[in-house]
């Protein structure tokens, strides 16, 4: 290799999280976090569409109110246990892997779900895509986590994971377009056709975290193919061995742990209960099937103006910004069921719910994935994300058994304000931890 003058050469005993934290954000970084927000954009997707297809395959299956709340909460079950087994085995066999094979699972599930004909269907299927939906997620934070510098790492990971948001967001604005025209199965088609089209691309662009394969041992040469790629102007010597030096028990993590799931089930269960109700309580006040899914992808549009506006406050003020987020998204929420009078009211306050709510939610991701080091990161965010699948399981629930009592818009709504004011004490009582 040809070594210019303005190359900097790589030698010795070289720390990579270290090295990684010393770099600019460049265009290997943003090549990793875009590649990971597809993953997510195609995971939001195929989460949220079952709420948005919800009054549709009421009516057509002539079922009451609240009778889809199981369905709803089996993909839920799937997400969790997929987050709970795959985050783990990522940390044992890398999170490349379990990505591209949480792809595939999620992809087939959906796409069969187009030939669902009663609700013990759906829930089979729901539970099956939750599976690769679960899986793909905390391996997503991750290793976009991995490569980023850590002062900007919160914000990257935010960022990444507005593609969620993105394609939650989509999913109700196509399912308002598709619906009308091609029933509620084409959803999932599409659904499920995108992340199967996609495996070639991430299979070829999707690397392995750097700091995952330096912690294996025996794998310099993929390290140092992709420490030029993060810093183009390196050159690796040949004696080079790369470690990643971290402290895997540190002081009080278990007591961090448990305010972090606290945090993750207390928000979930906000955003899941939200995300699947929205559309059947606006349909009960009158607006149409289309147009009740519209609304609702509001949740989502705010999560993804939330992501992109708090990235920089959670990275200067970490957990004193995400209790302040919690407390506004507790407001919001309640403001949702004293609007619902007005299409307008309630449409501005869906969007401060979604920009607290789904921008908190994100804001967690980024700082669970800081916390842990890299031997147990994705096993760390993937339990938090689990817990936390186990509030999302119960938010549809709680919803479903309202609704069913033909409760009003103003107590479900004053309801689900409460969680949003346990996350954000939980926060504040991370934030004085330091």
């Amino acid at each position: 290799m040809a070594v210019t003058a303005t190359d900097e050469i790589v030698s010795g005993t070289v720390d990579v999280p270290a090295y990684v934290d010393r770099q600019p954000v460049g265009a290997f970084q943003i090549r990793v976090l875009l590649v990971c927000a597809a993953v997510l954009f195609i995971d939001g997707f195929d989460t949220q569409a079952i709420g948005y297809v919800a009054p549709a395959v009421a009516q057509e299956w002539k079922l009451a109110r609240g009778s889809l709340g199981p369905v709803f909460s089996a993909g839920l079950l799937g997400l969790m246990i997929g987050a709970l087994i795959f985050g783990p085995m990522a940390d044992r066999i890398g999170r490349r892997r379990i990505i591209l094979a949480s792809t595939l699972v999620f992809g087939i599930g959906t796409l069969l779900t187009v030939f669902a004909v009663d609700t013990t269907w759906l829930i089979a299927l729901r539970v099956l895509t939750g599976l690769g939906l679960g899986g793909a997620m905390p391996n997503a934070i991750a290793l976009t986590s991995e490569f980023s510098p850590h002062r900007r790492r919160a914000t990257m990971v935010m960022i990444m994971f507005a593609g969620f948001s993105i394609g939650a967001a989509l999913g109700g604005l196509l399912a308002a377009a598709m619906i009308p025209a091609f029933g509620w199965r084409s959803v999932f088609l599409v659904g499920g056709l995108v992340p199967l089209l996609l495996l070639p691309l991430l299979f070829k662009a999707l690397p392995e975290s750097i700091r995952f394969l330096a912690m294996m041992g025996g794998r310099d040469r993929e390290v140092a193919n992709l420490l030029q790629k993060l810093a183009p102007g390196v050159s690796i010597a040949g004696n080079a061995k790369f470690v990643v030096q971290e402290h895997l028990f540190a002081e009080g993590r278990a007591s961090v742990t448990v305010l972090l799931w606290v945090v993750f089930f207390m928000s979930l269960l906000d955003l899941y209960l939200l995300s699947n109700w929205l559309p059947t309580v606006l349909n009960d006040l009158g607006v149409s099937v289309s147009g009740a899914a519209a609304i609702g992808a509001m949740l989502q549009v705010g999560g993804v103006v939330g992501t992109f506006t708090l990235g920089q406050f959670i990275d200067r003020f970490s957990f004193r910004a995400l209790s302040l987020t919690y407390l506004v998204a507790a407001v919001a929420v309640a403001a949702v069921g004293m609007a619902s009078h007005s299409i307008v009211l309630v449409t501005i306050a869906i969007f401060a719910s979604g920009f607290c709510i789904v921008g908190g939610q994100i804001a967690s991701n980024a700082l669970t994935a800081t916390f842990y080091p890299t031997a147990i990161r994705s096993t760390g965010v993937g339990w938090a994300l689990g817990i936390g699948r186990i509030g999302s399981i119960v938010g549809p629930l709680i919803g479903g058994v309202m609704l069913a009592r033909d409760m009003g818009p103003q107590p479900l709504f004053g309801a689900a304000a409460v969680p949003a004011l346990i996350a954000a004490a939980a926060a504040f009582v991370l934030a004085r931890r330091g």
